[in-house]
């Protein structure tokens, strides 16, 4: 997936995804954003007691933001699909409307 083939909305939480990446050094980074756009961008959490991925980290901010459902998320990793465990997270959040969209990133594009 690169920007190109995606909304504006969509293209920026790709690139906010990638730079967080980036800049952290981390094995993946997410972005998304919540029913009235508020947008929350993550890294992988790498504790000794605590693991979480980064699309587990940024639905935990946007729950302690406030947030009531997600309408998109990216997720820029070397993993060819999503992990169950990001899956779940997500349709914890999904709220009354259409569920979210997900959009898996090669970190390379």
């Amino acid at each position: 997936m690169t920007d190109s083939q995606l909304d504006p909305e969509n293209a920026k939480l790709h690139t906010l995804a990638k730079a967080q990446r980036a800049r952290n050094g981390a094995a993946e980074g997410a972005a998304l954003r919540d029913e009235t756009g508020r947008t929350y961008v993550a890294t992988t959490v790498e504790l000794p007691a605590l693991k979480l991925s980064a699309l587990q980290t940024a639905v935990a901010m946007a729950v302690v933001s406030g947030a009531r459902a997600l309408e998109a998320a990216v997720l820029v990793t070397e993993e060819k699909k999503f992990r169950q465990e990001d899956l779940d997270v997500v349709a914890d959040l999904k709220g009354a409307g259409a569920p979210p969209r997900l959009f898996l990133a090669d970190p390379k594009l």
